[in-house]
């Protein structure tokens, strides 16, 4: 939990950028601003140092907030003089009720972003998509469980003395609009749900906006003209093992039974459109790319998996999400294991088996 306090600022000069953005928005408003009672820097667990929430009224009712501290907010430290810090601040508009105090789980879940980040060392990028492992508003049952990541239609990226500096929204999706995302693209979907969802409003209390038809077309038929952006497909289970020499490699994929229709989905939308998919897990990359014959390529421990539009097919049409041995028709060279996932709640119990 974050709490209201005041926080100094001088000679922040990084800071004052973020403030001069948000003034051409809300030039007579004066935000709620929040911090850490203890700086990161100072050892305490929140590592932005500070989030800005302003009321808007339009096109919906919602808070607006914004981080502090992504990008260098005092002195310049980094070695990258065309970036400050990181290269971005985080904002996230959220749907609330006239009268309303800004609610805490958006400045939380800002704040664990931010922990992934400076972390992991991975910046968030126009297009990105994370899947928040739960409900973005931590103890609700809101079906948004995935965020995607564009720029904030009302703050323009600025040059500030740190380096530039650019506002990448966050937006909270539900499972199947993730998985829109995945077969066609993040601007693609998002600039198909915009008049339903006006400036990309978060709002927890919602369903799937791919429950209207109208909708849930246009997405389909994005995808079929265009196929997927996704290069990259994380799976919390890959194996992938090749047997025997030469003409006689056979290669063994092994998937969790709850990431195959993913990879189903993905694999025509990358490959007849000419696009390799990279499999990735936790010790192991398998690379799908399109090819007019098929062909097994392994060097040291890179496996490239090359596939005809016919192999994809038959792939599709015969790997299924449940547990089994699948031979590919028409190539002997690939089978797929598909394997049983657990699905485990916050504590580690096993709720559920897939497949």
């Amino acid at each position: 939990m974050v709490d209201e306090i005041e926080i100094e600022d001088d000679g922040a000069p990084g800071w004052d950028a973020i403030d001069a953005a948000l003034k051409a928005v809300y030039p007579t408003q004066a935000p709620q601003h929040y911090g850490p009672v203890l700086r990161s820097l100072l050892g305490g667990e929140d590592p932005l140092d500070g989030i800005s929430a302003y009321w808007n009224d339009a096109p919906l009712p919602h808070w607006h907030f914004v981080s502090y501290g992504f990008s260098e907010l005092y002195e310049k430290e980094s070695d990258d003089p065309a970036t400050s810090g990181y290269g971005f601040e985080l904002s996230v508009r959220v749907a609330a009720a006239a009268g309303s105090e800004p609610p805490a789980w958006a400045m939380n879940f800002l704040q664990n972003l931010a922990r992934y980040v400076f972390a992991n060392g991975k910046v968030f990028q126009q297009g990105h998509y994370l899947n928040a492992g739960g409900p973005i508003a931590a103890d609700t049952d809101t079906l948004l469980r995935h965020v995607a990541f564009m720029r904030d239609p009302q703050l323009p990226p600025r040059e500030t003395p740190n380096g530039s500096l650019a506002f990448l929204q966050v937006i909270g999706l539900t499972d199947d609009e993730m998985e829109a995302v995945k077969r066609w693209s993040t601007t693609g979907v998002l600039e198909a749900l915009l008049p339903k969802m006006p400036l990309w409003i978060t709002d927890i209390a919602r369903g799937s906006l791919l429950d209207d038809p109208a909708l849930a077309a246009a997405v389909a038929e994005g995808a079929a003209r265009e196929g997927s952006q996704t290069a990259y497909l994380f799976l919390e289970k890959l194996g992938g093992s090749v047997q025997g020499e030469g003409a006689d490699q056979q290669l063994t994929v092994t998937l969790g039974a709850r990431q195959v229709e993913s990879l189903l989905a993905l694999l025509p939308a990358r490959l007849l459109f000419g696009q390799p998919l990279t499999l990735v897990g936790n010790d192991r990359q398998i690379t799908l790319s399109p090819a007019a014959v098929n062909a097994l390529v392994v060097e040291g421990d890179a496996l490239d998996c090359q596939l005809s539009p016919a192999t994809v097919q038959a792939l599709v049409a015969t790997v299924l999400p449940r547990r089994g041995t699948y031979a590919i028709p028409g190539w002997p060279a690939l089978q797929v294991v598909v394997e049983p996932s657990e699905l485990r709640d916050a504590e580690g119990t096993v709720v559920e088996i897939v497949g």
